[in-house]
């Protein structure tokens, strides 16, 4: 069987194409993927059946051999460094914890700091 790289998928359209490893561009339909299929990403890796459609080679019975690289994954900081910023994260939480405790909230700014760098690592531990 053929194998390519989804070259694009339009979701609401039902259709996209694939960029076959010999060069082909291949009519990709929403029926051709499987039954609970998410629609694919560019980039990731298929294999696929061909037949001749009305306007060139159609793909049927697509099977996702891997997805798409996660942009995500590749932008993401070591995890060496990341180690180290969970642990000074937890020296301010600490800080953070002792002042409710005595019953104080941290100021509106500081809160708000304290908040972003936590999404920020959220961010990071979840790509």
């Amino acid at each position: 069987m053929p194998t390519g790289k989804v070259k694009w998928f339009d979701t609401e359209r039902g259709f996209g194409f694939i960029a076959s490893d010999e060069g082909d561009e291949v009519f990709l339909h929403a029926s051709a993927l499987p039954d609970g299929a998410a629609a694919p990403k560019p980039g990731a890796r298929v294999e696929f059946g061909v037949a001749d459609g009305r306007r060139g080679p159609q793909a049927l019975a697509i099977k996702l051999l891997d997805p798409a690289p996660s942009v995500a994954k590749a932008q993401r900081r070591p995890a060496e460094e990341l180690g180290v910023a969970i642990e000074d994260l937890i020296k301010v939480m600490d800080q953070v914890g002792g002042s409710l405790r005595r019953g104080r909230y941290p100021d509106a700014a500081k809160g708000a700091q304290i908040a972003r760098v936590l999404r920020a690592v959220a961010d990071d531990l979840e790509a």
